[in-house]
Formats: structure tokens, sequence, C-alpha cells
């Protein structure tokens, strides 16, 4: 299996130059041979093979830029990949196909997948890669920043039916879409890396930048995660006024505030819970009569 080769072209204005002095002798030498060689013919035939030799050196200039590379094949035979930038000169015979190295995004529109419970999501990823291997990227694939493109969305469709997109349904879940954050990410990456190494693709970062549920099924499940946020916080709220009421009683016990029977302890405690727990400010009446009344 070949492998990636680093070559270098000849220095292009030195070249340049040997093709100015190959077309100037191409312009002086019919010249002087009608000045001094009359007798001799030939001379438009000498300057028409100057015009296509210097036609066909013409084709071998080329100008490499920083963070291209120029992957090189002679009758479909691979020479190699010229990354140095400046003004080279290769066989004319030669072609050349000119690919960037520099860092480049894939930001798409977010897709339409189901995760693993089936529920459809919109899930959209930023992916930013580079070209590391310009055999590969020619030659491996037909054409690489497609094949980028499609192993993108592959690999999400992947990941997202790994995974639920939170723990509403699937509570034993370790890891989910919404909540998995860096190690999710980390997942996203490595299949791409996998996923993209036959092309000679490298991959510097992955992460998920849109996640959101399908418009059809959005609106039920925010009632759903409101619902749970607010029985979440009620049992938060019981769990401590139970706390405090609790606390106010063993106080006025020990401290020998009032004597209070089971009947009147429950009284309070009942009180106490309504107004710790109810979710609007309460009104205090105050009671002018004695405790019993």
């Amino acid at each position: 299996m070949k492998k990636e080769k680093f070559i270098s072209g000849l220095n292009g204005f030195g070249m340049f130059t040997v093709l100015f002095l190959i077309i100037i002798a191409g312009i002086l030498t019919p010249i002087l041979m009608e000045v001094y060689t009359p007798h001799i013919s030939g001379a438009k035939w000498f300057m028409i093979i100057i015009a296509i030799v210097a036609a066909i050196l013409m084709r071998g200039f080329s100008i490499i830029k920083p963070n291209e590379a120029l992957v090189i094949t002679f009758f479909g035979k691979y020479q190699g990949t010229c990354i140095n930038n400046g003004f080279f000169w290769f066989n004319p015979f030669t072609l050349r196909e000119r690919i960037s190295v520099r860092a480049r995004n894939v930001n798409g529109d977010p897709i339409k997948v189901n995760d693993k419970m089936g529920n459809p999501i919109l899930i959209g990823i930023v992916l930013v890669w580079k070209v590391e291997d310009t055999f590969k990227a020619s030659f491996d694939v037909d054409n690489y920043v497609m094949f980028v493109d499609v192993q993108s969305e592959a690999a999400v469709r992947n990941l997202a039916g790994s995974y639920p997109y939170d723990n509403l349904e699937d509570e034993h879940a370790e890891i989910t879409l919404r909540g998995g954050g860096t190690e999710v990410n980390n997942m996203l990456e490595a299949a791409l890396t996998e996923r993209l190494a036959i092309a000679g693709i490298k991959v510097i970062e992955a992460r998920i930048s849109n996640l959101a549920y399908a418009p059809e099924i959005a609106g039920a499940m925010l009632q759903r995660q409101q619902a749970t946020a607010i029985v979440a916080a009620r049992y938060k709220i019981v769990e401590g006024a139970v706390s405090m009421v609790e606390l106010a009683l063993n106080q006025m016990s020990e401290k020998k505030i009032i004597e209070l029977d089971d009947e009147k302890k429950a009284a309070m405690a009942s009180n106490l819970l309504v107004v710790l727990t109810s979710d609007r400010a309460t009104t205090p009446i105050v009671n002018a009569g004695t405790l019993y009344n």
C-alpha cells in the first residue's frame, strides 16, 4: 500500500530565466540566420519549434500558497506531494491536484433523529477538521469533502441512537445526550476520528452545538420536564417544612414554653405545614381567645 511522500520542485525563478533565454534565442536566431545565412531555409520552422517547447515548459510552473499542497501524478503514477510554499517548476507532463490543508468547519443544520428511547430529536454538531494525509484524501475516496459530510451525519445518528435525550424515561441511564457534556463530545470525536481516518482526515474538535426535541413533541416534553421539576421542588419544600415543624415542636417542649397535647400538636403541625408549603403568601390570624377557642 502506498503512503504519502514529500517532494519538491525546481526553483521557479531559475526555470523562468531559462525559459526567457530560450524565447530570446528563438527570436534572435531566425533574424541572424536571415542576415548571415540567407541561403539556408528553415528559420520559420525553428521559431515554431521554439514556441512549442516554450509552451510546454510554461505548463510546469506552479505557485503553492501557505497551507496548500500539490499532489503530483505522472501518467497515473503517484510521484509525491509538495507542501513547500513558493514558486516552483515541475515536469510539465504531470498532473497537479491542489489540496488545502487548512482547518475547516462543518456546521450544518440540525438533523432529525431518534434517541435510544425512540423520541424524535433535533441534533447538530460543529466539526473542525483538516487534511492530514494528502495521498488518502486524493486516492482512497472519491470526494473527501463530501465524505466528511456524509460520515459526520452517520456518526451523529449512531450517537443519538445509543443514548437517551435525558433520564426522564430511562432513570438508570448514566449518560444522556443532554447531560453527558464533555463525555458525549469525546465519544463523538472518537467516532468521527475512526470514520474519517480512511480519507486521511484529522479531527481537531467535535462537539454537539444544537440539541432539542423535535417540534411535534417539544410541547409535551416541556410540560413533562416542568412537572418533574415542580414535583422535585415540592419534595424539597415538604422535606424542609417537616424538619422545621419537628424543630419547632421539640424546642417548645424542651424549653417548656407551652404544654401541648397530641391533638394540639397535630393542629399546630398542620397549620405550620400549610404555611410553609403554600405557594402563596399566608395571612396571619391572631387568636384573641384562649388556646382552645
